[in-house]
């Protein structure tokens, strides 16, 4: 039995429908995404998780149990605002401890507790200091101990390192997965960030117009987009175009690749930018025409124009000569490196 389920969740307000029949199945200590561009309905799902937000239609299921028709406060529930929500009249012991009195755990155990929370998320000797007198990622170590200390069913992580820096943002994705494989507590994040989500997950729910558009492991979403919006969402990427003969056989200019399943006829390939390289004298490729470069430091981003559309490439920062504006070049790149978008399979 998967640990959390949502089955058909919907949510509508007015005439806008922000959750469109959802369907989805966590397992027990997964660290599960969900991602997309604003508006695309992943907060509302989190927040009818957590019970702040009505069903309209559907179900939400953890062990078993129902959890639509329970208050908020009886979920069993760890959440983490974007904003930490700390109390600022109280020390981070106490603000960490708030759960467990409330839960009237006896003192002796909530102060056990609280000091391994503390430890857990790298806190140990901060118990008397207040929130307004620490960091942004301290504030939010306090936050993720106060929604761990209870232990809770499942933890829901609202956007909680958007408002650090990018350097202290990625230090703190180290420590967040860490903490969460550590005590193994099935974790649901809220990200419009594809970078942290590809860093923190066990699977990606990419969600547009309140629909899920794919699941998966981040390398599987990334290497195999489902569709045109997964491949432009998610990372960089090249939308080409080209024609099959129907038989797996694909063409992009000169370059022929052997695709199973194309189609006959149009069809749109997906090659990220780090895939494509450039070929041999003599060796069949795309002819592109070299239109800008942006250098990058470990590598140099160029953009090109070509007969299956505009693309990007990557060169790495090698010492290897870099083409220049203007100039023409030969393109290729492996039939695995691939994904072929849906339109162009074969029926």
């Amino acid at each position: 039995m998967s640990h959390l389920v949502l089955d058909g969740l919907t949510k509508r307000f007015g005439g806008f429908t922000a959750v469109d029949a959802m369907n989805l199945s966590v397992e027990r200590g997964e660290f599960v995404s969900l991602l997309g561009p604003s508006g695309c309905g992943k907060t509302t799902t989190l927040q009818m998780i957590a019970g702040f937000v009505d069903v309209d239609r559907g179900g939400i299921r953890l062990d078993g149990a129902d959890l639509v028709s329970v208050a908020p406060n009886k979920r069993g529930l760890g959440i983490v605002f974007q904003s930490y929500a700390l109390f600022p009249h109280m020390t981070v012991a106490q603000n960490i401890a708030f759960g467990l009195e409330m839960r009237d755990v006896p003192k002796a155990d909530r102060d056990r507790q609280t000091l391994a929370a503390m430890d857990l998320v790298g806190l140990k000797g901060f118990a008397d200091r207040y929130p307004r007198r620490m960091s942004g990622g301290q504030q939010q170590r306090v936050a993720l101990a106060r929604a761990l200390v209870i232990k809770p069913a499942l933890l829901l992580l609202d956007e909680p390192l958007s408002n650090l820096d990018a350097k202290l943002r990625e230090e703190m994705q180290g420590e967040l997965r860490q903490i969460q494989r550590s005590v193994g507590t099935t974790t649901i994040l809220v990200t419009h960030d594809q970078h942290e989500a590809m860093a923190l997950s066990d699977r990606i729910v990419l969600m547009n117009q309140g629909r899920i558009e794919q699941i998966g492991a981040p390398d599987q979403v990334y290497d195999r987009p489902a569709s045109a919006f997964v491949a432009s969402f998610l990372g960089k990427t090249n939308v080409l175009s080209g024609s099959g003969d129907g038989q797996g056989s694909v063409a992009i200019g000169d370059l022929v690749l052997q695709l199973p399943g194309a189609g006959k006829g149009p069809l749109q390939l997906a090659v990220r930018p780090e895939r494509l390289s450039f070929a041999a004298v003599g060796e069949p490729g795309l002819e592109a025409r070299i239109t800008g470069r942006v250098f990058q430091g470990t590598h140099w981003l160029l953009s090109a124009e070509s007969a299956a559309g505009a693309l990007t490439l990557m060169r790495g920062n090698d010492g290897a000569a870099v083409p220049s504006e203007g100039e023409t070049v030969r393109l290729r790149f492996n039939a695995a490196d691939a994904a072929l978008l849906p339109g162009g399979a074969a029926p």
